[in-house]
């Protein structure tokens, strides 16, 4: 190499050098060790931080269940891939390994009784902690989030995701606990879980999820996003030609008719706006989103194709969520053609 081609290479090396750092790199992962224990036990959990993280802002949070499965879902490539293509919002995620006894922990509760709401299966029992769990992430874990990472402490900057029995919890938190998560994504969430199995009508009338709906109101402010395979299974214990694994989730949206012939309410009888049965694809503004992934089996692979869906969903660009602290609470920002303040309401 002659003289003027070797200056003119070294010239280039720092344009060189800034175009590989163009694109934002988030920091790795963090594994705090002070994590408060759940039932005496440690729990290990995984804070994924957004590129350029600023202590003195504020970031929505999504807490995952069954963080452990974190690789095997894509969670960590999603979320370069959208940033990179500017699909998503900044935001933290909080991903939390499953406990020792995940189908103990992992189910429905009644907070105002202090109790679980303990479902049956052929594997055992479910949810027996279920209560105790969900206590801890929104007393103890949440309240160590927000205090060492730099949230959005509101309902509407705090979102939790699940799948199977994860996604089951998922829901229960968000149902239960609407003044801690406003946003819920839950895949192939478990809502076959009943109180009894004797016979398939029993299993269908005393699905515990849908009953929960039913004797309850509607959440203002909160949203859900359902998405369940159309391969995760061959049961179909009403007889309607539709597994029972899309059939669960459709009825917690839409309400069923039990045995005895009244109408249970779902979701939309509260007034929620749902794409279902309007749009195959959810928009932004969609209260209760609901997705059946052509297929999609009960399986990791499928819940990572699932994933990054959901994100945009839940923390679109234009939601503008990283504010500054004391930051205006009138309305600055659109979501689907829609004003939204910075409260996190439509106005």
């Amino acid at each position: 190499m002659g003289w003027l081609p070797r200056i003119a290479f070294l010239l280039a090396l720092p344009l060189i050098a800034g175009c590989a750092t163009a694109a934002a790199v988030a920091p790795a992962p963090l594994v705090p060790n002070d994590v408060p224990g759940f039932l005496g036990q440690p729990m290990r959990i995984v804070v994924h931080l957004p590129p350029g993280y600023d202590p003195k802002r504020r970031y929505p949070v999504l807490y995952v269940n069954d963080g452990q499965d974190s690789e095997a879902v894509g969670l960590r490539r999603s979320l370069q891939e959208l940033r990179t293509a500017k699909r998503i919002a900044p935001l933290i995620v909080v991903a939390i390994d499953m406990p020792k006894d995940r189908m103990g922990a992992y189910g429905l509760s009644d907070p105002a009784a202090a109790r679980s709401l303990v479902g049956d299966s052929r594997f055992g029992p479910v949810g027996r902690d279920a209560h105790a769990y969900s206590e801890w992430l929104i007393g103890q874990l949440v309240s160590y989030v927000d205090a060492h990472y730099a949230t959005d402490a509101r309902p509407r900057g705090r979102a939790v995701l699940g799948w199977s029995l994860g996604g089951l919890n998922a829901f229960n938190l968000g149902w239960q606990y609407p003044d801690v998560f406003g946003t819920v994504g839950a895949f192939s969430p478990s809502f076959w879980l009943s109180a009894e199995r004797g016979t398939p009508q029993a299993a269908q009338d005393t699905r515990l999820a849908q009953r929960m709906v039913a004797a309850g109101a509607k959440r203002e402010g909160s949203r859900f996003w359902f998405e369940v395979g159309d391969a995760e299974e061959t049961g179909d214990r009403d007889g309607d030609g539709v597994i029972d694994a899309v059939d669960d989730a459709r009825d917690l949206v839409l309400g069923y008719i039990p045995a005895s012939g009244k109408h249970q309410a779902g979701l939309v009888g509260f007034g929620y706006a749902t794409n279902l049965g309007v749009r195959e694809v959810p928009a932004v503004g969609d209260e209760v989103a609901f997705r059946v992934l052509p297929g999609g089996e009960h399986n990791q692979r499928s819940w990572a194709r699932m994933l990054p869906e959901f994100l945009c969903w839940a923390f679109p660009p234009g939601y503008a969520m990283m504010l500054p602290s004391g930051g205006s609470t009138e309305a600055d920002l659109t979501i689907g053609g829609q004003r939204m303040c910075r409260s996190g309401q439509f106005c």
